[in-house]
């Protein structure tokens, strides 16, 4: 995985992975999907991809899925584009003549999809509360 340009190898195999996981739900496969990437039947979009490594990144890191990603330099789903055209150029993956870096733009914004919901502490009612209050 360090021939696919700047990004890091973990970068490389998250979208690697992410790749097989999205192909399953876009296709229904089993387990065997990367080999089989370069049918027609296959193929996935950018915007697919991106919506799949959503679901693999929130799946696999739950919480911590956005700070995970941002660590490897991954932002924007544009960087998740990047990381797949370096990879393409680098011989990992395939892509059709109808992909370009353009179907990554924009499909999501990481702020929004990756926003963790602040944690509330639990009230205690009752004789607890009023010791947890006498402190």
């Amino acid at each position: 995985m360090r021939d696919a340009g700047p990004f890091a190898p973990e970068a490389c195999r998250f979208v690697r992975d992410g790749l097989s996981h999205t192909v399953r739900l876009v296709h229904g496969e089993g387990e065997e999907i990367l080999e089989e990437v370069e049918e027609d039947s296959q193929h996935v979009s950018g915007q697919q991809l991106c919506i799949g490594l959503r679901d693999y990144a929130v799946h696999r890191y739950g919480m911590l899925a956005k700070a995970v990603l941002n660590r490897w330099g991954l932002r924007t789903t544009e960087d998740f584009g990047r990381v797949v055209f370096a990879m393409v150029d680098a011989g990992l993956m395939r892509k059709s003549d109808e992909d370009s870096l353009e179907d990554f733009r924009g499909v999501f914004d990481f702020e929004e999809e990756f926003r963790v919901a602040p944690v509330e502490a639990p009230k205690v009612n009752g004789p607890d509360a009023e010791a947890a209050a006498a402190g």
